[in-house]
C-alpha cells in the first residue's frame, strides 16, 4: 500500500521550496559547513561553492543523515584505512531540492525534490566498465577522506563537485543549504516519498547491494547478526527481496527489541564472549527451524563472523557487511570444507532506483528508522553527532535542514 506524506512533511517542504526563490536580487551570500578539525572538534566555519557546471545541479539539502563512518571519524579521525588527516566536511546521506541546473541538464528542473548519490568514478577505468563502480580507485566520495568535501573542487569531466555536511548560506535572515552534483548522481522523488526518506536511500543501498550480491530470493532463509543501523536496513531489504524466514542476533536487547517492531521473525540475544559461538549456534538453528541459507554478519568483529560462518548451513553464502575488524581469526577452513561461501560488499552500485521503487511502493518503510532530529546550529550539530555515537536508543539521527 503507497503511503501518502503526511500533511506535516509537505507543509515543511513547501516552505523550503519558496526558499529558493530568494538570493536572484544580487544580495552576496556567506557560505558556511561544519568542519571536523579534530577528534569529537566540529566547528561551523566559512567556504565558498563551486561555479555549476553545465551538466551540474545546485541542490539545496533538506535532510541529511549521520551514518557510523560519520561517527568513526568524529570519534577517530579515521574509519577503517581513510584516515582524516586534514580539517574536512563529513555527511554523504542527503536529500534536497533542486534550485539550479545547468545549460545541459536534461532530466531534472528548478523545484524537484531528489536524493543524491555521493560517490562520483571515474567511469574510464575497467572496474567502472564492468558496473563496479563503487570499488574504483579514483572514486571521490564526499566526507571521505582524503576528499576534502567543501572546500575541494572535485573535477570529473569539467565537471566541478563540492560535498557535504550542510552547505549553509545565510541570505536575508533566510539559512539556505546547498551543493553542487552531477545530474546522473541525482534521483527525483516520488510525491509519496519524503526528502527524510530520500536520505535514508544511501544507507538503505548497502543492505540492497548486500542482498544483491548475497543473491537473495523467496527460498532464503537469513540470519542477520547486528541489529544496529545497516543490520536493519539489511532486514528491510531482505523482506523486499523475499526472504521467507529472517532471525536477528544482537547483544543489545533493545535494539532487539526494535528489530522486532520492523518485521523480525525472531530475535536472539547472544554475548560479546567468543566462547559462547557453539551454543548460540544452536539457539539459532533451533529457532530458524530449518537451514540458515544465508548469514549476513552486519558488525564485522571475530565473534560474529564466527557465529554467521558456523550458523549457515552447507553449502550456503555468508555475506560481510560490517567493517567492525580490519583483521579477523575465524574457522575458516571448516567452513570451506562444507563449501560455504564468502562474499563481501563495499557501498554500493546502481541502488538509488530500485530504494525509491521500494519506498514508493510501500515495500520498504524507512520512517521508523530515524530516532532523533536536529537543526543545523554549532551546539546542535554537537549534540547530534555525540547523540549517534553513545547509540543506545539512537538508530538513524537526521539533520532537517
Amino acid at each position: 500500500m503507497i503511503k501518502p506524506i503526511t500533511q506535516r512533511e509537505r507543509e515543511r517542504e513547501r516552505e523550503m521550496s519558496h526558499a529558493g526563490e530568494e538570493g536572484k536580487d544580487g544580495v552576496e551570500e556567506e557560505n558556511k559547513a561544519a568542519w571536523l578539525l579534530g577528534v569529537k572538534t566540529l566547528r561551523i566555519q566559512p567556504y565558498n561553492l563551486p561555479p555549476l557546471d553545465p551538466h551540474g545541479v545546485k541542490v539545496r539539502m533538506k535532510a541529511v543523515g549521520i551514518c557510523g563512518s560519520d561517527v568513526h571519524h568524529f570519534k577517530h579521525m579515521r574509519c577503517g584505512n581513510f584516515i582524516v588527516k586534514k580539517p574536512m566536511v563529513i555527511g554523504h546521506e542527503c536529500a534536497g531540492i533542486v534550485e539550479e541546473i545547468g545549460s545541459e541538464v536534461k532530466s531534472l528542473q528548478v523545484g524537484d525534490r531528489v536524493a543524491l548519490e555521493p560517490g562520483i568514478s571515474c567511469r574510464q577505468c575497467q572496474l567502472c566498465k564492468d558496473g563496479r563502480y563503487n570499488l574504483c580507485r579514483q572514486m571521490k566520495f564526499f566526507g571521505s577522506p582524503p576528499n576534502n568535501g567543501a572546500l575541494a573542487n572535485l573535477v570529473l569531466k569539467a565537471l566541478h563537485f563540492v560535498g557535504w555536511l550542510f552547505s549553509e548560506s545565510v541570505l536575508q535572515n533566510r539559512k539556505l543549504f546547498s551543493v553542487v552534483h552531477p545530474e546522473n548522481l541525482c534521483f527525483k522523488l516520488p510525491d509519496n516519498v519524503s526528502l527524510e526518506e530520500g536520505a535514508m536511500c544511501e544507507p538503505l543501498s548497502v543492505g540492497v547491494h548486500a542482498c544483491r550480491r548475497a543473491k537473495v530470493s523467496p527460498l532464503t532463509r537469513v540470519l542477520i547478526v547486528g541489529a544496529g543501523p545497516i543490520g536493519l536496513v539489511t532486514m528491510l531489504a531482505a523482506r523486499a527481496f523475499g526472504a521467507p524466514k529472517i532471525v536477528i542476533v544482537d547483544i543489545d536487547d533493545r535494539r532487539l527489541s526494535f528489530a522486532e517492531g520492523l518485521g523480525a521473525d525472531e530475535t536472539i540475544q547472544v554475548s560479546a564472549d567468543i566462547q559462547d559461538v557453539c551454543e548460540e549456534v544452536v539457539k539459532i538453528q533451533n529457532v530458524m527451524g530449518a537451514n540458515v541459507d544465508l548469514s549476513f554478519d552486519c558488525v564485522g568483529f571475530s565473534k560474529t563472523m564466527s557465529v554467521a560462518l558456523k550458523a549457515t548451513r552447507a553449502g550456503g553464502r555468508v555475506c560481510l557487511v560490517g567493517m567492525g575488524q580490519s583483521e579477523m581469526t575465524i574457522p575458516l577452513t571448516p567452513a570451506a570444507a562444507r563449501e560455504v561461501d564468502i562474499v563481501g560488499i563495499f557501498r554500493y552500485t546502481n541502488t538509488w532506483p530500485l530504494c525509491i521503487e521500494f519506498m514508493e511502493s510501500g515495500k520498504i518503510d524507512v520512517k521508523p528508522l530515524i530516532t532523533h532530529r536536529f537543526e543545523f546550529r554549532q551546539e546542535q550539530v554537537e549534540e547530534a553527532f555525540e547523540t549517534s555515537a553513545r547509540g543506545g536508543n539512537a538508530i538513524k539521527v537526521m539533520f532537517s535542514l
